[in-house]
């Protein structure tokens, strides 16, 4: 999906204080697709400045419930952590629930997991793509909200490329890499091994 082809509606912009430290929060409503996404801000910005910047895609599972099949959770946590620490940056959290396949389908893809698929594999026998996301929405809030440089904290490379093909410039890929346990050492081994994301401190048990 190309940018021209995406119109977003920016809501009100209110403070938002957290376990984690005071941001700003700021709906943003994809009229085609009806999704809402949502922007955490901390700081001021100048211009062309590199701002730390996390794009986040939902994740009930973890972010709401704690699960430990995934990093989600935890990754949300750090990025929160991480401009707070800094005193300024923003996460785009997007409504892009299970890998873009959303809710009903992911847990189906859980339930093919436990039979022994890996995350890639149950993706495909449900005639997804292996990554249904698009980061293009994503670089439209980042351009609303007068921002064209980031400091990217992911370990995805599609996400840094669909960043830069929707006109945002990538100026550092910031590590966001998560100590794995006995539940999620599948999904993370899968998303090293066949989805090329950069896990380079994974321990293989």
């Amino acid at each position: 999906m190309s940018a021209d082809n995406i119109k977003i509606e920016q809501g009100e912009r209110v403070g938002l204080p957290t376990k984690y430290g005071y941001f700003e929060i700021i709906p943003f409503l994809e009229i085609d697709s009806n999704e809402e996404h949502i922007a955490l801000v901390k700081g001021d910005f100048t211009p062309n400045e590199a701002i730390l910047t996390r794009i986040h895609s939902a994740c009930a599972t973890g972010d709401l419930f704690g699960s430990l099949r995934c990093d989600c959770g935890e990754q949300l946590e750090m990025s929160l952590q991480r401009i707070e620490a800094e005193g300024k940056g923003l996460l785009v959290y997007l409504q892009q629930e299970g890998r873009g396949i959303g809710l009903m389908n992911k847990i189906k893809a859980y339930k093919l997991q436990q039979e022994g698929y890996d995350t890639v594999d149950a993706n495909i026998h449900l005639g997804f793509k292996p990554d249904e996301r698009n980061y293009t929405i994503g670089a439209e809030i980042l351009k609303a909200l007068g921002v064209c440089n980031v400091r990217l904290m992911t370990n995805n490379p599609d996400k840094i490329s669909g960043m830069e093909l929707a006109g945002i410039t990538v100026e550092e890929r910031i590590p966001l890499e998560i100590k794995q346990n006995k539940f999620n050492v599948d999904y993370l081994t899968t998303k090293q091994g066949r989805m090329n994301h950069l896990l380079n401190h994974l321990k293989h048990s």
